[in-house]
């Protein structure tokens, strides 16, 4: 059976100098990219041998997508390196949004282009959705970390459609709890600062937690990071992640259709499974 390789042919596209020495990339998709891959090898329907070529295009939409998201899109003055960090930004997500076109092109998969295009199409619509209630500060955070799921998982649901019948409410049920596990992943990581934690699920959840003299500090114009870390500490906001987190695991591992071999899948979740062990001797220490 072919190795599963998709993030190092993925690299032939990442890894330019200009882009790699002026900007930082979002992180690749590999679990989801993984998990479709494999439901397309072994449960593809008129997929011709292309679950490699189809996880490669997807993952790098997926890049693309996550790359114009990442761009900072505040007001106030920039310097030269930051500017070019920016503009090298726009020009990698709409390079990594551009290719997927041309992949397909090539092999004839006419029918993908159109699926992918439409899902990235739904994407759009929803994360208008989304902003839209976070301006109105109408969102609890369970109700940001369901939507940001749901973000992460569009453009690789869009595939259920090419998979046996048999199969398509497992790989949802899988791709659902696996994309929780990496979104979990990037909320951890987004708690790190104010500023990027008030992006995300730690600023929603902290919201709903503190106190009013808090809630002046969260959602004064400017955050301090001591402070920001002491909330997040005081509340317990990575704990609540990794509990999500460890929940999401259990319930993919769950899941697991017999059909397929486990050792695929356990090598998808060995990630999810590293960051758990990490975060736990992190917060157990303080």
């Amino acid at each position: 059976m072919k190795p599963y390789r998709v993030p190092q042919l993925a690299e032939k596209y990442m890894n330019y100098d200009m882009i790699q020495n002026h900007t930082q990339l979002p992180s690749f998709p590999d679990a989801r990219v993984h998990l479709l891959y494999i439901f397309l090898k072994n449960s593809g329907r008129n997929t011709a041998d292309q679950e490699e070529l189809y996880a490669l295009v997807t993952s790098l939409v997926q890049l693309g997508l996550d790359t114009h998201e990442s761009i900072d899109a505040t007001t106030g003055s920039r310097g030269e390196s930051q500017m070019r960090s920016l503009q090298l930004k726009v020009l990698a997500g709409d390079y990594f949004s551009g290719r997927f076109y041309q992949l397909l092109a090539q092999s004839g998969s006419i029918s993908v282009i159109s699926l992918l295009g439409r899902a990235v199409s739904d994407v759009n619509v929803m994360k208008m959705n989304l902003y839209s209630k976070m301006r109105e500060m109408k969102l609890t955070a369970e109700e940001y970390l369901k939507h940001m799921v749901q973000l992460n998982m569009q453009l690789f649901l869009s595939f259920a459609s090419l998979l046996e019948e048999a199969v398509q409410d497992n790989f949802k049920a899988l791709l659902t709890q696996v994309s929780q596990c990496e979104t979990l992943i990037r909320e951890m990581d987004r708690c790190s600062s104010p500023e990027t934690g008030r992006q995300g699920y730690g600023y929603w959840y902290l919201l709903e937690q503190v106190n009013d003299e808090e809630r002046r500090l969260l959602t004064g114009d400017k955050s301090d990071a001591k402070d920001w870390r002491k909330l997040v500490l005081k509340h317990k906001v990575m704990e609540r992640l990794l509990d999500k987190l460890r929940e999401s695991v259990q319930a993919a591992r769950q899941l697991i259709p017999g059909r397929h071999p486990e050792g695929q899948f356990e090598l998808m979740l060995e990630p999810f499974l590293k960051r758990l062990g990490t975060y736990r001797t992190v917060v157990s220490e303080g």
